[in-house]
């Protein structure tokens, strides 16, 4: 189907994902998390949003092009705008890819990026001993990736645009298991040198993939 959500993982592929994260984590002191989401949020506002921008564009044909009296294009506005909040409002659960593309880019990147740095912190990433956590994120919706990490790491910010690079470009060619692995293994690379093992280092969080609607 055209725009439709890339394919998720299998559970051979989370397995797969999983084992590059713990051969990752094996040579440094982070820790690396992959969570993909079908969208970064449930959006909400926008059938409403846009069933009132709908309705607002109404009269004016009305209003040129016909006699009708301004209580029947009342009444015609209002059945518009209801129709428009409900068909809207089952957008999300037939076409999940719909609603975020609805919006500007930007938007659905501001949005995407909030995401990220909520998930970091509501899955404890924050919390590592040596605040060494790696969260790789991925919005499949507004097909976006982002690399979170915590200030215990001492990489470049620029050190991480490859990774989100390739994994962007995974993404579009319907690659994502194949994008998140080689982004694991590049992490791990970055890391190794960046937050290198110490005595005493143990696996924090798991390293299963963590998947959400």
């Amino acid at each position: 189907m055209p725009g439709a959500l890339p394919e998720s993982l299998s559970e051979a592929e989370r397995a797969r994902i999983s084992a590059a994260i713990a051969a990752a984590e094996r040579g440094t002191a982070g820790e690396i998390v992959v969570m993909v989401a079908s969208r970064s949020g449930a959006y909400r506002s926008v059938p409403p949003a846009l069933a009132l921008a709908g309705a607002l564009l109404v009269p004016w044909p009305l209003i040129l092009l016909t006699g009708l009296s301004v209580t029947r294009i009342f009444l015609i506005q209002l059945a518009v705008a209801l129709a428009l909040l409900l068909g809207l409002a089952a957008a999300p659960a037939l076409f999940p890819w719909a609603l975020p593309r609805a919006l500007p880019r930007a938007v659905r990147r501001a949005r995407a990026r909030a995401a990220a740095q909520h998930a970091f912190r509501a899955r404890g990433l924050s919390h590592t001993s040596g605040r060494t956590g790696v969260l790789i994120y991925v919005a499949l919706a507004e097909r976006y990736a982002d690399v979170v990490t915590d200030i215990g790491i001492g990489a470049a910010p620029d050190a991480w645009r490859p990774v989100l690079d390739d994994l962007v470009a995974a993404l579009r060619r319907d690659a994502l298991a194949e994008g998140l692995v080689q982004a694991v293994e590049a992490a791990g690379a970055i890391l190794a040198e960046a937050a290198p093992p110490g005595p005493g280092d143990t696996d924090e969080l798991p390293n299963r993939v963590i998947v959400t609607e």
